[in-house]
C-alpha cells in the first residue's frame, strides 16, 4: 500500500500549484520536491491530490436500507403501525404510542384484507420503526396533514351557478293571504343564486315552510327566464351545473328529477369535516357573501330595501306548477330566438359552446 500524505500538505500543495500557470515548469520542480519529501512518487502524489478534492460520504453504504429485515416487510409492519395510531386517535388528539402498536401486532396480530398479519417478537424496535415511519412519510403528522386547498372557478360565465337560501333579516309578512291553516307561521327566505365566473347574482324574497322544493323550482325558473328590467343580463339561460348545500332541496328526488330533464348537472358540496383530512365548510363562499351583502344593505338608511316583497299567490291558491313552469320555459326559450317544441328548450351558450335541446317531458307533468 502506498504511503499517505497527510490532508494539510496537499491541501497546501494544492493551493500553491493553483497560484501557477497550468504550462509553468515551476510545478513540475514543486511536486518533485514533495514527492522526495515525503517519500512517494509523483505518479503516487498526483492521484493523492486528485482523490483529496472528492466528496466523501457522510453515510455508511446501505443507509435507508434496513438490515434486520428486508424493505418489504418492515414497510407493510409500519403501514399498519401508522394505521394503528390513526384509527386510535380521539378527539383529544390521544392515540397508541409506538410501543404499544408494536406490542399488539406482535402479541396479537391485525386483521388485513389479505389476513392476519402478525410481526415476529423482538424483531420491531421504537426507534427503528419510528425512524422509518419519518424516512418513509407515514408519521402521524403527514398522515394526518390536509390536502392544499385548491380554488376552483367555472371556465366559462353561466356554466356553474352556486345556490342557497337563507332567512330574509329584512322584512317579515306577519299575515299573508294564502297561510295554510294549521301548519303555523312561514318564513320569510332569501333565495339566491350566483354565477360561478362573474359574480352575477339574481336574488328572490320566498315565504316558504321550511326549504320548500316547489318554492325553489320556481325561483330557478324565474332566474333562467330572461329579466324584463334588464334585457342584457347574462344571468339567464340554462347553465351546465348547479353547486348547492346537502339540504331538503339537494336530497328531493322531485328536483334532482327536473334538472336531470333540463340537462343541468347537481352538484352537492362535502360538508364540514365529511373526509377527516380537510375543513369544507366554506364549500359555498360566493353565494354567501351575498347573502352578507344584501343583509348588511338592510341595516344602512337606505329609504327602500333592495328586494321587492314576494306577491300572494307564490304558494298555494295560485297558478298550477306545470303551467308556471310551461310559461318559464317558454320565456327562457323565447330569449334565444329558437322555435320551442313541447318536449324541446334551448340551452344557454356558455363561452362560445354551442347550444343544445333537453327534453322536458317529465318536467311538463310534474304536479305540486
Amino acid at each position: 500500500m502506498a504511503k499517505r500524505v497527510a490532508a494539510e500538505v496537499l491541501i497546501d500543495l494544492r493551493r500553491r500549484l493553483d497560484r501557477l500557470a497550468p504550462r509553468d515548469p515551476e510545478r513540475g520542480r514543486l511536486m518533485a520536491a514533495t514527492a522526495a519529501l515525503y517519500g512517494v512518487s509523483r505518479a503516487t502524489l498526483y492521484r493523492q491530490l486528485r482523490e483529496n478534492r472528492r466528496p466523501r460520504p457522510t453515510h455508511r453504504a446501505d443507509h435507508g436500507r434496513p438490515r434486520a429485515m428486508p424493505t418489504e416487510t418492515l414497510e407493510r409492519y409500519c403501514e399498519l403501525v401508522a394505521a394503528l395510531k390513526i384509527r386510535t386517535e380521539n378527539r383529544k388528539k390521544r392515540r397508541l404510542s409506538t410501543t404499544r402498536a408494536i406490542e399488539l401486532l406482535e402479541r396479537h396480530g391485525i386483521e388485513t384484507p389479505d389476513g392476519l398479519v402478525r410481526a415476529p417478537v423482538g424483531r420491531l424496535k421504537r426507534a427503528t420503526v419510528d425512524r422509518y415511519l419519518a424516512l418513509w412519510g407515514l408519521d402521524h403528522d403527514r398522515l394526518t396533514r390536509p390536502p392544499p386547498a385548491v380554488r376552483f372557478e367555472a371556465r366559462h360565465g353561466n356554466a356553474l351557478w352556486q345556490f342557497d337560501l337563507s332567512p330574509s333579516d329584512l322584512k317579515q309578512v306577519e299575515a299573508p293571504s294564502w297561510v295554510e291553516p294549521g301548519r303555523g307561521a312561514p318564513t320569510l327566505m332569501l333565495y339566491s343564486v350566483v354565477d360561478d365566473r362573474s359574480g352575477l347574482c339574481y336574488q328572490e324574497y320566498r315565504c316558504v315552510y321550511g326549504e320548500d322544493v316547489e318554492a325553489a323550482l320556481r325561483f330557478l325558473f324565474a332566474a333562467m327566464a330572461p329579466k324584463a328590467a334588464e334585457p342584457g343580463l347574462g344571468l339567464e339561460g340554462i347553465p351546465e351545473a348547479l353547486y348547492l348545500d346537502n339540504g331538503p332541496i339537494g336530497k328531493s328526488r322531485v328536483f334532482r328529477s327536473v334538472m336531470d330533464q333540463l340537462g343541468v348537472e347537481v352538484i352537492a358540496h362535502m360538508p364540514a369535516g365529511s373526509d377527516g383530512r380537510r375543513p369544507t365548510a366554506r364549500a359555498k363562499g360566493k353565494v354567501e357573501r351575498a347573502f352578507r351583502s344584501v343583509k348588511g344593505a338592510s341595516r344602512s338608511d337606505a329609504p327602500r330595501d333592495p328586494l321587492p316583497l314576494p306577491q300572494a299567490g307564490l304558494r298555494g291558491g295560485g297558478e298550477p306548477v306545470a303551467a308556471a313552469l310551461s310559461r318559464a320555459v317558454q320565456r327562457a326559450a323565447a330569449s334565444r330566438r329558437r322555435a320551442v317544441t313541447p318536449g324541446g328548450l334551448a340551452r344557454q351558450p356558455a363561452g362560445g359552446r354551442p347550444a343544445g335541446d333537453v327534453q322536458l317531458g317529465a318536467l311538463l307533468r310534474f304536479r305540486a
